[in-house]
């Protein structure tokens, strides 16, 4: 399995967060623009409105994410006198990898899983669910603790803390729309005739349509290969490949949180623990397939 380089990396991954942020306010504007020229309202006010909310929800989400996904997840700091295996790893794989010590966390929850999170070295959490921790070999917990470091080195989690920001923003306005295209008459004639019923459907399929177009766009602009990239990344820092290998085997068997609800939080983790097996939902899958990300490690 090739490794694509670190910088080459972190540039696509830079890019994509910067597409983000300009194609989100864009969308966000483009409808309200939509929303007032059905309703016949000024557009050139609302759109102000509009831009600023979403600033502002983005800085708030921005600033408070770490407390928000630890809340989602319902994680707490791993203290460093509560399990010094953890931290020795971690401070071992960071230190021989030039990568600065991020916070460890910990899911009190006897399934297998891991994610990182985090947008800038304050930021950067290791998240390990307490199963992880103590059915995994130190090998074995070692290579997940490494395909997580490659994630915060690459740049994906920040790529993907921004996603979850903004579709958030996104669908809540799209609701809102929605809701007002539904409930708010038109001030037209045209509204009191039989086509402004179907026209309120229109316009709000079209909105639907829209987020929904942009939901599948954002899985296939993160793009699945992240996970087969910090998979590498881990074996390359471990240089043990066929431990990863057997602890995604183990992860397979037994990758649901409990705690763990919302399908954004939940395409943080190693494996994702929402997924359900077989028809379309591998289509537009977060995660690829973890037995291909086996037999791939398996031939590192």
């Amino acid at each position: 399995m090739k490794y694509k380089g670190i910088l080459r990396q972190q540039s696509a991954n830079n890019f994509k967060t910067m597409l983000l942020l300009v194609m989100f306010p864009a969308l966000l504007l483009g409808l309200t623009w939509v929303v007032c020229f059905y309703l016949q309202e000024d557009a050139w006010v609302w759109a102000p409105v509009v831009f600023g909310a979403t600033i502002l929800w983005f800085l708030i989400a921005y600033s408070f994410h770490s407390l928000m996904i630890s809340f989602a997840t319902k994680s707490k700091p791993l203290e460093r006198m509560e399990n010094k295996r953890v931290y020795n790893l971690v401070e071992n794989l960071c230190m021989a990898n030039g990568i600065q010590m991020p916070k460890v966390n910990v899911i009190e929850d006897s399934s297998l899983n891991a994610f990182a999170s985090g947008i800038n070295n304050k930021s950067y959490t290791v998240t390990l669910s307490r199963g992880i921790i103590e059915r995994l070999t130190d090998a074995e917990l070692e290579g997940v603790i490494a395909h997580e470091l490659t994630h915060i080195r690459n740049r994906d989690v920040r790529l993907l803390i921004v996603s979850i920001i903004f579709v958030g923003i996104f669908t809540f306005v799209a609701q809102v729309a929605m809701r007002a295209l539904w409930y708010t008459p038109r001030r037209s004639s045209s509204s009191k005739n039989g086509g402004g019923g179907a026209v309120v459907l229109l316009v709000v399929a079209i909105a639907a349509a829209i987020g929904y177009f942009f939901s599948l766009l954002l899985r296939f602009a993160i793009s699945r290969k992240r996970e087969f990239m910090a998979d590498a990344g881990g074996a390359q820092m471990t240089k043990n490949p066929l431990a990863l290998a057997m602890a995604l085997r183990k992860i397979s068997t037994d990758p649901k949180i409990e705690s763990v609800t919302r399908k954004d939080v939940a395409q943080l983790f190693i494996e994702h623990p929402l997924t359900k097996k077989g028809g379309f939902s591998t289509l537009f899958a977060t995660h690829p397939p973890i037995q291909k990300r086996i037999a791939l490690l398996e031939q590192f």
